[in-house]
């Protein structure tokens, strides 16, 4: 596909489209916020398991696993 017809693709498709309304955009709001915490969530949780992993080994260097990271084994498994 050429620059030109894309370009004409984008412009048809442009035309077709019209502004939500006030209902509409909160509940698009509401969609992409319950993304951004769900994707979020799934983050911490990752770096989370990945820290306790790392602690557990004793990975790292000795500051990396001071009194923070025995009292987050201790919250967590104590």
């Amino acid at each position: 596909m050429g620059l030109g017809k894309a370009l004409e693709s984008a412009w048809r498709t442009l035309k077709l489209t019209r502004k939500s309304d006030r209902q509409e955009f909160m509940l698009y709001l509401k969609l992409v916020t319950l993304g951004f915490a769900v994707v979020g969530t799934i983050g911490f949780m990752i770096y989370l398991v990945a820290s306790i992993i790392e602690l557990a080994a004793g990975v790292g260097n000795s500051t990396d696993s001071g009194p923070t990271g025995a009292i987050l084994l201790g919250l967590l498994f104590g």
